[in-house]
């Protein structure tokens, strides 16, 4: 029987729900002689170092040392761009570190961080997104996405609509917040525990801080308590920091950042600001899209380059542009560098489109499921960067399945006659579609490696460059192993993430891993397979062989030789039992410096459909029942992927919804300080925020081919269905107010946002004119400390 496509639990569940499954410092306790590191973090958006001062912490009792740019033997960088100094001398955000304190005890290190001596001279700062584009602070690449005549298809347009988007980032708030342990050996090799995404990468900058070659250094990830992206790039300078300090005292360090400091000192996802112009013909069909999209990096440029470049290709989500012209820029911002969080990009291009349509359709006259489904692409078509997209037809099959299952067309009328009656509190129910990329956009990182053990007792150990961070990569491993050896899945093991087993591993990123690392696996396993197959054949009398549950036999015969048996056989006869995996991802083709070519393997298809609940005194509302279907191609492991789009739908629905980054951006001294430092003012998503209903079909017959089993990623694309959530709220907003309004809505849209747009609604003067002249995000209101877009 195959394992692959069974609904198995989590491998590691019952260690999560346990207690039993270890994190990088779970590791501390059983590490002797342990030091501590604490950083020391300077008050300021932006600001020139000209005295560090450590004495006084080497007062402090329990202290042992104090990390300064002095003591890197190699080069003071942590980024890959060069621009993350390690130990800088101009802080770039506030509380960004200058040095760290090693000691015996946490405590020790606080008390030891608190009693350096920082001399800072202030400097302008850009702490908002407004403020870095009216000073001209960008960073970066400058990339554009064209295609057709934008202009002569405006002018052809029966309606021609403009305006302006501003929405904000995002907190990973993974549970176990940036973790590294590390430790010298008696040969002077370097080995790290990190809770990294990108151990080969983290390696790399290891080896550059402490100038040693990358066979110096070892990384290992044992497991991650969430990543979300937030641990793809920002890893690296804390492992740096903990090898630095192992090397200097010989003593194992550890980092363990607490929730305030991993807040304040890690960035978030890319807050951007949108001027569009959009063209639609008589029928409501897109015509022409004209938009700049800039997006708040941060104070380096981290990802943000890669980021920006995959929002401009997913800006047309699923529907047609014939003439589209996109201009992409990265802000300088004095905050904490933007990274990579789940979709990387994807769903801030989305949103452009999204919003568009929302704002455009009762200006159309026309419903919004109609206005989306009438723009779909279809097959043939191709994407504005030059990609054909596979499997268009795809798009229409999931909306109607949403549209029959959900049983929108009823449940609309009850929402109408509901409205009706109601005339404080309001329903809606909206869809939104998701077409999103597969691959990494730098073709170099889509390859992956395995390395497959099978030992004399027949057990089977599995390594690959994928990392766990409870999205189950390791179990779907474990699957595909098991389905190409043809044995059961409890004679396989997963080993802990590596660079000395796998070595120049990509991200685990991209909703790439399962692809990626799953085709390095069963490479690996398929060399072993057919090397067991033949010992096999040889010992039943030549034939077909296959192996099946665990034993060789020729098809349709009875008797066969048992997995162990077989494994120890070919033992004796000196038959190679390991073997390593590789996969690269073939037909990928792109040139950033045009933006065109076929960056993604495949497109990976979804739909869902959300009612919401609006209290038109309070703006407080409850999602009452969402319904998706989504594309996963033929499932891995359908449980593993049923999970994925849940937490990837209400981690989407925290973003658009939710969670409200503030900053403060007055002009005293705590300007540039993150007002939302904790779960008590940054609100996360909880039970309570779930939809009182909830359903989530896998689309049937929807066999990817060229990939492994035939499946699809399932990572990153379900974040993105949440859009039908902010879509339904829009509407709610817009019930309460005259027929036809279009109606801006502020991302996050939170209580309050929805509040002020059900204001706005209920004072409109009646329908909205057919042409409006611009459409504008409505203003914040006064104070010190607003919404950063």
């Amino acid at each position: 029987m195959s394992a692959v496509g069974v609904a198995i639990p989590h491998e590691s569940a019952t260690l999560h729900v346990t207690g039993a499954a270890l994190y990088t410092e779970d590791l501390a306790g059983r590490t002797r002689d342990l030091l501590y590191a604490h950083p020391v973090q300077v008050p300021h958006a932006h600001a020139r170092i000209t005295a560090v001062r450590t004495a006084p912490a080497l007062a402090v009792p329990g202290v042992a040392r104090v990390l300064t740019a002095a003591d890197v033997p190699g080069i003071n960088d942590a980024g890959v761009k060069h621009d993350e100094p390690l130990f800088p001398d101009e802080v770039m955000f506030f509380g960004h570190a200058v040095c760290w304190v090693l000691a015996e005890t946490p405590e020790a290190a606080r008390l030891g961080a608190a009693a350096v001596e920082v001399d800072a001279e202030a400097l302008p700062s850009c702490v908002t997104l407004a403020e870095a584009i009216g000073a001209g602070s960008f960073q970066g690449a400058t990339p554009r996405v064209v295609r057709g005549d934008v202009e002569a298809g405006l002018a052809e347009a029966a309606h021609v609509f403009s305006g302006v988007l501003e929405f904000a980032g995002q907190e990973h708030f993974y549970l176990e917040t940036q973790c590294a342990l590390a430790l010298v050996d008696e040969a002077g090799q370097v080995f790290v525990q990190s809770s990294t995404q990108h151990p080969s990468e983290t390696q790399e900058i290891v080896a550059h801080v402490l100038g040693r070659a990358s066979h110096e250094v070892t990384v290992q990830c044992l497991r991650m308590g969430g990543g979300f992206g937030g641990k793809e790039m920002q890893p690296h300078g804390f492992a740096a920091i903990a090898a630095l300090g192992a090397t200097l005292t010989g003593r194992p360090v550890l980092i363990r950042l607490t929730r305030t400091q991993d807040l304040t000192m890690t960035g978030k996802r890319h807050g951007f600001h949108v001027d569009w112009r959009v063209g639609f013909d008589a029928d409501g069909r897109l015509r022409a899209l004209d938009a700049t999209l800039t997006s708040d990096g941060g104070w380096s440029l981290d990802l943000s380059e890669p980021v920006l470049a995959r929002a401009l290709c997913h800006v047309d989500n699923a529907y047609w542009l014939p003439h589209v012209r996109l201009a992409g820029r990265i802000a300088r911002t004095h905050k904490t560098s933007s990274t990579a969080f789940r979709g990387f990009g994807g769903p801030q291009g989305m949103m452009v489109i999204e919003d568009i349509l929302g704002r455009c359709a009762p200006l159309l006259g026309i419903d919004a499921i109609e206005l989306r489904r009438r723009n779909f692409y279809q097959p043939g078509q191709d994407t504005p960067y030059g990609q054909p997209v596979r499997h268009a037809e795809r798009l229409d099959r999931l909306w109607q399945q949403v549209l029959d299952s959900g049983g929108v067309a009823e449940r609309q009328q009850r929402i109408a006659a509901f409205n009706a009656a109601h005339p404080h509190t309001k329903r809606a129910l909206a869809l939104t579609p998701v077409k999103f990329g597969i691959s990494f956009n730098f073709t170099a990182f889509n390859q992956a490696g395995a390395l497959v053990h099978v030992y004399k007792d027949g057990s089977v150990l599995v390594n690959h460059g994928g990392t766990e961070m409870g999205q189950g990569l390791h179990t779907k491993m474990l699957q595909v192993a098991a389905t190409t050896l043809g044995i059961p899945l409890s004679r396989v093991r997963l080993a802990p993430t590596r660079t000395d087993k796998v070595p120049n591993t990509s991200a685990t990123a991209a909703s790439s891993g399962a692809d990626l690392n799953g085709g390095a696996v069963r490479h690996a396993c398929m060399q072993i397979r057919d090397r067991l197959t033949a010992v096999a054949a040889e010992m039943l009398g030549g034939g077909d062989v296959h192996i099946v549950d665990g034993v060789a036999r020729r098809p349709g015969a009875a008797d066969g030789i048992a997995w162990d048996e077989l494994v120890r056989a070919a033992y004796f006869q000196r038959v190679q039992l390991f073997a390593a995996g590789y996969y690269r991802t073939e037909g990928l083709h792109w040139d950033a410096s045009v933006m065109r070519g076929s960056p993604f393997k495949y497109f990976a298809y979804g739909a869902a459909a959300a009612e919401v609940e609006v209290d038109g005194f309070t703006g407080a509302y409850r999602i009452r029942r969402v319904d998706i279907v989504h594309d996963v191609g033929d499932s891995l492991s359908p449980l593993i992927d049923i999970g994925q789009i849940e937490g990837g739908f209400v981690q989407g629905a925290g973003w658009l919804t939710l969670e409200d980054l503030r900053w403060d951006t007055g002009t005293g001294p705590a300007r540039g300080r993150l007002s939302t430092q904790g779960a008590s003012t940054y609100k996360l998503p909880s039970l309570f925020d779930m939809p009182e209903e909830f359903h989530v079909t896998l689309l049937s017959d929807a066999t990817e081919d060229g990939v492994v089993h035939g499946s699809k990623a399932v990572g990153e694309p379900p974040l993105m269905l949440a859009f039908c959530v902010r879509e339904a709220l829009r509407q709610a907003a817009a019930a309460f107010g005259p027929d036809g309004i279009s109606l801006d809505l502020a991302s996050p849209a939170t209580p309050e946002a929805v509040f002020w747009a059900v204001e706005r609604a209920r004072t409109g003067a009646g329908p909205v004119a057919a042409v409006p002249q611009t459409l504008r995000p409505a203003p914040e209101p006064a104070g010190e400390t607003v919404r950063h877009g």
